[in-house]
């Protein structure tokens, strides 16, 4: 869903470039969750099973999580703040992915600032991407997440290739289901249907995996069918992380042919719930040796100016590897650029 009554947000799901897991599993559906603007009082520790598979480091990672709409949805904003990032030591800039921004009652909370019209400019993720992947030099960058059942797969696929290669293999590649709250996929005639939207991803994977491969694909499956030659295969891994919102079996069983997983419920992850979640995805076969992400979001930057604090350590020590810093449309541009300028909270 999107934002409630004193909200602060998060997406939805997420890719794979690994195997792909049979059946059409549900895949957890996308919802902006209940956040209050925290700041951390803790320190984040090394992690040594759980790294990154593309900047392998034994520490955990920072990036900013913003939703390009509202005060953020305008790309050129969006390119200066990506740069800003990199400039105060974040180590990923990552873009929500909708078609339809949110009206009332969905954009109304205590937090709206008054002048915030009934509906809001929203700019398109990949091309925003590619703009930032040009701008930057080391920051990782990607959607979190696209919605792979409104999008045809082959040119998600292509998308990736080429933001990927722009910016030299920083590229992290987010897709899911979606949601519908605002009628990304409804307005426009796209399937609704969770199960059927959950056989599309799988799928879809299938498809943008052999596209990245180079190998000849031919591929006809119950959505798509593809026909194409062989060719060179892509210069730079392109890393997939799974989205997750209830951790349900299937959930996890997709995330494990993946490279990570952004578990995203509503409400924020106790350090608890991450270590349930690794304990979970061990269960059901992801190796204690191999390289994953763990992605939690939520407001741990003292730029906010709230007394809270989030257990960044104690997540850590869990397993998480991507701490996510949400800057949500009704965060006036201001303030989350104070936030993007204060750096990440590291110890």
């Amino acid at each position: 869903m999107w934002m409630t009554v004193a909200s602060r947000a998060a997406t939805t799901e997420v890719p794979c470039s690994a195997a792909p897991t049979t059946g059409a599993h549900v895949d957890d559906q996308t919802h902006h969750k209940t956040q209050t603007h925290q700041k951390s009082q803790t320190h984040q520790k090394s992690q040594t099973h759980q790294k990154s598979q593309t900047h392998q480091k034994s520490r955990t990672r920072y990036g900013i999580y913003l939703s390009p709409m509202g005060p953020l949805g305008d790309p050129g904003a969006l390119v200066d703040l990506a740069v800003r990032a990199e400039r105060a030591g974040w180590d990923g800039v990552f873009l929500w992915d909708h078609l339809v921004s949110p009206s009332p009652p969905l954009l109304t909370t205590p937090l709206t600032p008054p002048s915030m019209p009934p509906s809001m400019p929203i700019v398109d993720t990949w091309t925003t991407l590619g703009a930032i992947a040009a701008a930057t030099q080391t920051i990782l960058l990607g959607p979190m997440v696209t919605a792979l059942p409104r999008r045809r797969p082959w040119v998600v696929a292509r998308q990736a290739s080429t933001v990927s290669r722009l910016s030299q293999g920083r590229l992290v590649c987010g897709v899911g289901l979606g949601v519908d709250e605002t009628g990304d996929l409804s307005r426009f005639g796209d399937l609704v249907d969770v199960a059927g939207r959950a056989a599309m991803v799988d799928e879809g994977l299938v498809v943008m995996r052999g596209l990245w491969s180079g190998t000849e694909l031919h591929h006809h499956g119950v959505h798509y069918d593809v026909d194409v030659d062989a060719s060179a295969p892509e210069p730079h891994p392109i890393p997939t992380w799974a989205a997750s919102s209830t951790g349900a079996t299937g959930v996890l069983r997709r995330a494990i042919g993946c490279d990570g997983i952004f578990h995203n419920p509503e409400h924020e992850l106790t350090p608890a719930e991450v270590a349930a979640l690794v304990t979970a995805l061990r269960g059901l076969g992801l190796p204690e040796d191999r390289a994953f992400d763990v992605a939690v979001r939520g407001n741990a930057s003292e730029a906010w100016g709230d007394p809270q604090a989030i257990d960044l350590e104690g997540l850590a020590d869990a397993g998480m590897t991507w701490w996510l810093e949400s800057l949500i449309y009704f965060d006036p541009l201001a303030l989350s650029l104070e936030v993007v300028d204060a750096g990440p909270p590291r110890p």
